[in-house]
């Protein structure tokens, strides 16, 4: 999808990655306590979906990424590895407050919401996405509720925002050289245009509005450094750098596998530019330590 999921994944290449790339596999109470949960409720993880490298971790924890508007992406990127067609699945009115429920029953304090793209849809899906926000946010207590929305335009993004997140992401997901790697529908001028048009609803800090940059495709520094600079500009303030992940021999191969040193000096680059919470790291995701980033990027109060 154009910015919306997240681009995760690893297998395919498992004998040639780099030590610092070995995960585990899901183990433990809490991780059977999230499969059961989401199985009984119907709902997609994008851990499973895009088969995310910190599935071992997060479930472990009791946290997971939810996806919601079907498990079928009317998107078709180079880098993904979810389930794509020219229409989706048919929505499941019941969905929010089987998500809900699922966070209530997992006692999650901050809970992460993404989606598949569904060009299919009138309203591509907004609309549903904020029910989702909006039945998790009326739980007592309610939990910190992060949106990781597709390339949403005017006319999609205000209600969605109205279901006041406390993040608004989505992902620009590579450098502007490196587009083609996105589905044609999608492009990096629309995905700043969805980040500014969050930027300009947020008031005192609320949603604080991230964006992510995979890297390992190809770019370069100064590329990546000025793709820093442009999210700096229309407003975006969190921001996760990771390493790409080839998800099976049919999407695009890793260029390079960049080493922890450098992401480490990427990060230093980022808060100089002013980014107030920033994740990088070779197995950083969107939502990979959510909970800290926000920590880390809320004003104080908020």
């Amino acid at each position: 999808m154009g910015g919306g999921r997240e681009p995760v994944a690893g297998g395919a290449e498992a004998r040639r990655k780099p030590a610092w790339l070995r995960v585990g596999l899901p183990s433990g109470a809490n991780s059977r306590l999230v499969s059961e949960t989401l199985a009984r409720r119907g709902l997609a993880t994008v851990c499973d979906s895009a088969r995310c490298p910190n599935k071992a971790e997060c479930w472990g924890q009791a946290t997971a990424t939810f996806m919601v508007l079907g498990r079928r992406c009317t998107r078709y990127c180079r880098f993904c590895a979810v389930e794509h067609g020219r229409e989706g699945e048919a929505l499941r009115p019941e969905e929010p407050e089987e998500l809900a429920g699922a966070a209530r029953e997992l006692g999650l304090a901050y809970v992460v919401v993404t989606s598949v793209d569904r060009d299919d849809l009138p309203d591509r899906g907004a609309a549903h996405f904020a029910a989702c926000a909006r039945a998790l946010k009326a739980l007592v207590p309610a939990p910190r509720v992060e949106l990781l929305v597709p390339d949403y335009r005017e006319g999609e993004l205000e209600p969605v925002l109205d279901a006041r997140p406390d993040v608004l992401a989505h992902n620009v997901e590579t450098v502007p050289r490196l587009q083609s790697l996105r589905d044609a529908r999608a492009s990096y001028a629309a995905s700043l245009h969805t980040l500014a048009l969050a930027a300009a609803r947020a008031r005192g800090g609320s949603p604080v509005v991230k964006s992510s940059l995979m890297l390992g495709l190809g770019e370069s520094r100064d590329e990546l450094l000025r793709a820093m600079d442009e999210l700096r500009a229309v407003g975006c303030s969190s921001l996760v750098l990771g390493q790409y992940l080839q998800p099976t021999r049919l999407q695009a191969e890793v260029a390079r596998y960049v080493p922890p040193e450098d992401f480490a000096l990427y990060a230093e680059e980022a808060r100089s530019r002013g980014f107030a919470s920033v994740v990088s790291a070779p197995l950083a995701r969107t939502s990979y330590h959510a909970r800290s980033s926000f920590e880390n990027d809320r004003p104080q109060g908020l």
